[in-house]
């Protein structure tokens, strides 16, 4: 099997529901990453007091923890929701 042929979706019907889930899950860490990211400039740009501080960190912590639930429950690894762009490199940075 080519690179290409291994990076694309499978569409097999008794897969389907993993590469959707697969999918899914790709896009909430993606969004997951942006809000921390847009939380860690606002934090580090000192504009939101310490109770706001306090209460967006468990907030991450929480989303951080129910995208490993949900990873679990559908038997998926976070690497595995990193897609390869080819050229443009992975969608998500490595961690």
């Amino acid at each position: 099997m080519n690179n290409e042929q291994e990076n694309r979706i499978n569409a097999d019907p008794e897969t389907a529901e993993r590469s959707l889930v697969s999918l899914v899950l790709t896009v909430v860490e993606l969004l997951r990453q942006l809000m921390e990211r847009q939380a860690l400039r606002r934090v580090d740009h000192g504009d939101l007091d310490d109770d706001k501080v306090e209460e967006i960190g468990q907030t991450l912590m929480y989303l951080d923890l129910r995208m490993d639930e949900l990873c679990d429950h559908f038997g998926l690894d976070r690497r595995e929701l990193n897609l390869d762009l080819g050229p443009l490199g992975s969608l998500l940075p490595d961690e």
